[in-house]
């Protein structure tokens, strides 16, 4: 895999994790940047599924054993721990669809159409049509369905977020097909323009929180964050070469890092609403962290011996039974 892809994976599980820190800083408006990291997250998801060798059953199914374990681990963990509960949500809600984790519904779904853009030809030539045709839709559904009294275009739990989603798998197949053109190519305006965007980005989104009487145009917000993502992207890609070549140890924290992303995910909800009222900033921030990284270190070990486990007793009892 390509370096800036594992830089890329680090960062989205920070940015989603600072997100998460409110009452944690000083001021809550440190604790942003998660849908930064979640569209980061479904494009690197976009660049690293680009290539689909086999069919759409097994494919598929690869994907979820590869998410399902750390979530129904760690959901078990928590039930049995008293953190979590049923409440007003059955067995199948919490465990297989939708799950308290935003991305698995989604990207359960989202999936789908991904696999016939990439595997189908005609498709894959087409990528930037049909980001642009998929953008129409969501603007034509903006303005017919969308309740725009009030700004919640960025709440991930809403079914209109997955457009962008979608939109940044896409952009994510396009970087992969399209790789010669991005990587190592860097130019100096790229930093610069990945500043200014980050900048409008972000002002965008606290005048349509503090302004309601602009909550109408709220779509902008998305197309700041999508051409964000794009330049945020190309930056990184621009740098690949480069970042090979930082510090051994930096490497290693920045690949220890990428390897737990989805374990990072899961576990820090419940661990950042124990640990928040006891201690102040910045011993709370450290705590918390520390505590996330662990938890997150201990779930990875455990699946990656579930699969072991897996891969063993299919070995054995495809010898038994002489399957090939």
């Amino acid at each position: 895999m390509v370096f800036f892809i594992i830089v890329l994976r680090a960062l989205s599980a920070c940015l989603i994790t600072n997100a998460h820190y409110t009452g944690i800083y000083p001021t809550d408006l440190i604790a942003n940047g998660g849908l930064i990291g979640d569209v980061l997250f479904f494009a690197i998801s976009g660049y690293c599924l680009f290539n689909c060798k086999t069919n759409f059953p097994r494919w598929y199914g690869k994907r979820l054993y590869r998410i399902y374990p750390p979530v129904i681990f760690i959901t078990l963990f928590y039930f049995l721990t008293g953190s979590y509960t049923f409440g007003k949500n059955n067995f199948v809600w919490w465990f297989i669809y939708p799950t308290y984790y935003h991305f698995v519904a989604s990207i359960l779904f989202l999936y789908i159409p991904y696999y016939l853009v990439v595997k189908w030809k005609f498709l894959r030539d087409r990528i930037p049509l049909i980001m642009l045709s998929i953008l129409l839709i969501y603007f034509l559904v903006y303005v017919l369905f969308y309740d725009k009294s009030y700004y919640h275009i960025d709440n991930v739990r809403e079914w209109m977020i997955r457009f962008l989603f979608f939109e940044s798998m896409l952009l994510g197949a396009y970087f992969r097909k399209n790789k010669e053109k991005f990587e190592n190519k860097f130019h100096w305006s790229l930093p610069i323009i990945t500043v200014l965007m980050f900048g409008l980005y972000f002002a965008s989104k606290m005048i349509f929180v503090k302004y309601s009487k602009y909550a109408s145009l709220q779509i902008l917000n998305q197309l700041l964050i999508f051409g964000l993502l794009f330049f945020l992207f190309y930056l990184f890609a621009s740098l690949d070469a480069r970042l090979q070549r930082m510090p051994k140890v930096v490497k290693k924290v920045l690949i220890f890092l990428s390897d737990i992303t989805l374990e990072i995910y899961v576990v820090q909800y419940v661990i950042i609403a124990l640990i928040r009222p006891y201690l102040t900033f910045p011993l709370n921030w450290i705590a918390i962290t520390a505590s996330i990284i662990l938890a997150a270190f201990i779930l990875h070990v455990v699946c990656e011996l579930f699969y072991k486990l897996v891969a063993f007793l299919g070995n054995k009892i495809g010898k038994n039974y002489n399957i090939k």
